[in-house]
Formats: structure tokens, C-alpha cells, sequence
């Protein structure tokens, strides 16, 4: 969602309609007042500000933005006077992200919405970890072996992770107790085996692929 604060009607319905048309949600306002209303039930990925509004200007609804800790981190592109130096330094001092001087194309707004989330929003990891013929997805927990899923607990799931993000890795079995079950687990080695032994019979064939390490702990190997 995108909040767009601009007071002149005919300019702010061209500008929602390019948002919706680019594929963007947006809501547009004509003031501070309904701004700050919505803002308070609903936050936006990215907000565009007039400079120039009546009531409350832009700049001082960025510095409100800034103070408050649920908005301090949302991005925001102020719409500046054309040839105005000053009024671009003034926004960029108060937190501004980027700056569209006015008159501007519509598509160089898209342009600049777009870059600027790419600046602000992390990246996505890439969810899925493949190792023969196991495939993890770290974003739902599911493991499958060739497409058929497989029931883990959860530490079998940590072991296997850790395995599949670290092939060819030997562990140590201190290593992988203080990896898994933490630093304070107060349990033995032994544990690490048993865990081990239940993944490897869960895996089926895919089991192979965990290897012993003969005086070291183990390792996946594909």
C-alpha cells in the first residue's frame, strides 16, 4: 500500500491511477488530518508528500513521520518545486528517501517508487535447499524426499538444515549439540547420535547422504 498526501484534486487522482494501473495498491489524501487518520489504523509500504500542502506542509508531517517509532522506518518521496535546491536539501536533511521535482512524469514516479523499495526492502533468501534428493523449505518447514513429504521434530529439522546449508561440513558432535540445542543444553553426545540415527531413517535412501566421520561427528555428503 502506498499513501500519496497531495491537496490538488486533479493531479492526485492522475497519480493514484498510475499507482494501480503499475500494479501498486494506493490511497490518497488531500491533507495532514486524513493522513495522520488513516496512518493510525493502517501503515503503508511507502508514502509520497507534497511539499506544498495548506494546514500542516510536507515537511512537517516527514518530521512527525521520523518521530514516531511505528513510522520512523517507512520510506518517503517528497514531490519538490521545480529548481528549488533548497526545498530538496530541507527534505533530505528531515529523513526524506528520494525527492520527484515538480513537474514530473508519471513514470518517472514509478521509476523512483520502485527504486527506492528495492534501497529500503530486504531481499528475499531463497527458501528452498536442495541436496539430491532432499528439497527444504526454510519458510514452511516442510521436507520432502523426491516430492513425498517427511515428518520431522523439530531438532531432526535443524540438524538437516544445517547439513543442507553446510554440505561437505564436518561437524564435531560438541558442535553440533551447541548449534542446535544451544550453549546451555545440558544433555550428552549421545544425544547428537540418537537424533542423527532417527534423521537417517526418516531420510530412507536420501539417509546415505549423512556420513560419519570416523573421530570427527558428521557431515552430508551427496
Amino acid at each position: 500500500m502506498i499513501f500519496l498526501v497531495e491537496d490538488d484534486s486533479s493531479i492526485r487522482e492522475l497519480m493514484l491511477y498510475t499507482l494501480k494501473v503499475s500494479g501498486f495498491e494506493a490511497k490518497g489524501f488531500k491533507d495532514s488530518l486524513s493522513f495522520f487518520e488513516e496512518l493510525n489504523k493502517e501503515l503503508p509500504r511507502l508514502i509520497i508528500l507534497d511539499i506544498m500542502l495548506p494546514g500542516m506542509d510536507g515537511v512537517e508531517i516527514l518530521k512527525e513521520i521520523r518521530k514516531k517509532s511505528s513510522t520512523e522506518n517507512i520510506p518517503v518521496i517528497m514531490a519538490t518545486a521545480k529548481g528549488s535546491e533548497y526545498d530538496k536539501v530541507l527534505c533530505l536533511d528531515a529523513g526524506a528517501d528520494d525527492y520527484l521535482q515538480k513537474p514530473f512524469g508519471m513514470m518517472e514516479m514509478i521509476s523512483r517508487i520502485k527504486a527506492v523499495l528495492r534501497r529500503v526492502e530486504p531481499k528475499k533468501k531463497e527458501s528452498i535447499l536442495n541436496a539430491g534428493l532432499i528439497a527444504l523449505d526454510t519458510n514452511s518447514h516442510k521436507v520432502s524426499i523426491n516430492k513425498e513429504n517427511v515428518e520431522l521434530t523439530f531438532k531432526e529439522y535443524e540438524l538437516l538444515k544445517l547439513f543442507m546449508e553446510h554440505q561437505n561440513k564436518a561437524y564435531t558432535r560438541d558442535e553440533l549439540l551447541e548449534i542446535v540445542w544451544g550453549v546451555d543444553f545440558m544433555g550428552e553426545t549421545r544425544t547428537v547420535d540418537v537424533h542423527i540415527g532417527t534423521l537417517r531413517t526418516k531420510l530412507k535412501d536420501a539417509g546415505a547422504y549423512i556420513k560419519t566421520v570416523r573421530g570427527v561427528g558428521y557431515k552430508m555428503e551427496v
